[in-house]
C-alpha cells in the first residue's frame, strides 16, 4: 500500500524525504538489495550453511527479494516484565500469538526466547525464521541491576531450528568485558553451527548523562558501539536510532576526531544514522534500528518515520515489537504493514 507520507509526517516530510546526506554520500555505502548475502558476505568467513540461514531471513515475509528485513521481537517480557509488557493485550501472553502475529503480518523473521520460540518450534520454526535471544537483563532482582544474563545456548536454538541467535551487549558499562566475551563465544559457535548472528548494541553508563543531556543514544556512541559489534562478526546490528552527537565530548573520556561533528555528521537524523551504518563496514553488515517504545496515538508516525531514516540512511530495516503487541491485534498488523511499506516504495530511495 502507498502511505500518504505527507499526512503522516507532516511539516517533517520534506525534511526527511527531500535530504541528502553529503559528509558520507550513499556512493561509498553497500546498500541492502535481493543479493546481499551473496555480493556482501559469500567472500567472508562465514559458511555456506550462515549464509543459507542469513538467505532465508531476506527471502521471507513481505520484504522477500528486497534485501531488507522486518523483524518482529519480543523479549520484553523478561527484559521489562510480563505484566508490564503484555497487560495492553493479554494475548501476547501465550506464546504461539507472537509467532502468529509475526507470520500474519508478512515479517522476515520473529526473535523472542528460548522459552517462546521452543514452545511453539516443531509448529512453526519451518514457516518462518526463528532468533532465539540468548541473553537478558532480568529485572525481578533487587535492587534492579543493569545486566545481561545467559539464558540459551547456542545448541538449543541449532536444535529448535532457528536460524540465527541475538545476544545484548551493554556497551561502556562496567560489565561489557564480560558480555563481549561471552557473545563472541557464542557467535562463533553460532557461526560453527550454520547461524546468523544478529547483535543488540546498547550503550550503559549512569556516567553517560551530563548536565541533564542523555548521551546513551548519541550518534558517536551508538556508532562505535556498532563497530565493537561488527567486530565481534555479528552479520546484523539492531542499534536504537540516534538522538544526538556529541557524546565523547560531554563525558571527555575515549578518542574521537573533529571531522565526526563538523564533516561527516549533521544533525539531521539521517546523517546522524548515516554514521551508524558507516560504523557497521559501510554497511557490508546490516544495521536494523529499533522501534522502541510505545507512546500511543504517536506510534504509526514515529514508527514510519523511523522506518525512513533507516532506509535513506542506508540501513537495512527495522525490528519493531512493543509499538505492535500493545495495541489490539489489526492494529499491530497495520502499524508493522507501514513500515514494510516503507522499504517497498521505490520513491523513497537513499539519501
Amino acid at each position: 500500500m502507498k502511505l500518504d507520507l505527507e499526512a503522516i509526517l507532516g511539516t517533517e516530510a520534506r525534511s526527511l524525504l527531500e535530504h541528502r546526506s553529503m559528509g558520507i554520500p550513499r556512493e561509498k555505502l553497500h546498500l541492502p538489495h535481493s543479493e546481499w548475502v551473496t555480493d556482501f558476505l559469500k567472500d567472508s568467513d562465514r559458511s555456506p550453511r550462515v549464509l543459507r540461514s542469513l538467505q532465508s531471513l531476506v527471502d521471507t515475509g513481505r520484504l522477500r527479494g528486497t534485501g531488507y528485513v522486518s523483524i518482529f521481537p519480543v523479549d520484553q517480557g523478561i527484559e521489562h516484565s510480563a505484566g508490564a509488557s503484555f497487560a495492553p493485550n493479554p494475548d501476547f501472553f501465550d506464546p504461539e500469538n507472537i509467532v502468529k502475529f509475526a507470520i500474519e503480518s508478512g515479517c522476515s523473521g520473529v526473535a523472542s526466547t528460548l522459552g517462546v520460540l521452543g514452545i511453539a518450534a516443531r509448529k512453526y520454526a519451518h514457516k518462518i525464521p526463528f532468533v532465539l535471544k540468548l541473553n537478558h537483563n532480568e529485572f525481578l532482582s533487587y535492587p534492579n541491576r543493569y545486566d545481561q544474563t545467559m539464558f540459551a545456548s547456542v545448541k538449543q536454538a541449532a536444535d529448535m531450528g532457528a536460524v540465527a541467535v541475538g545476544a545484548t551487549v551493554y556497551f561502556g558499562s562496567a560489565e561489557s568485558a564480560r558480555q563481549i566475551h561471552e557473545v563472541s563465544d557464542a557467535f562463533a559457535h553460532a557461526h560453527e553451527l550454520g547461524l546468523g548472528t544478529i547483535l543488540w548494541c546498547y550503550t550503559r553508563n549512569n556516567a553517560f548523562k551530563v548536565d541533564g543531556v542523555d548521551y546513551h543514544n548519541a550518534a558517536d556512541f551508538s556508532s562505535q558501539a556498532n563497530h565493537l559489534g561488527v567486530t565481534m562478526q555479528a552479520d546484523i546490528i539492531k542499534q536504537k536510532l540516534p538522538v544526538n552527537n556529541g557524546g565523547y565530548n560531554a563525558t571527555k573520556h575515549g578518542k574521537t576526531h573533529p571531522l565526526v561533528y563538523s564533516t561527516l555528521t549533521t544533525d539531521h537524523p539521517i546523517d546522524l544514522c548515516r554514521y551508524q551504518v558507516a560504523n557497521c563496514y559501510m554497511g557490508r553488515i546490516g544495521l536494523i534500528n529499533s522501534g522502541g517504545e510505545s507512546k500511543g496515538d504517536s506510534d504509526f508516525k514515529d514508527a514510519v518515520r523511523t522506518a525512513i531514516i533507516n532506509k535513506r540512511a542506508g540501513g537495512m530495516g527495522l525490528i519493531a515489537g512493543r509499538k505492535a503487541f500493545q495495541k489490539p491485534w489489526k492494529d499491530g498488523i497495520a502499524l508493522i504493514n507501514a513500515i514494510q511499506d516503507v522499504y517497498l516504495d521505490s520513491s523513497i530511495g537513499v539519501a
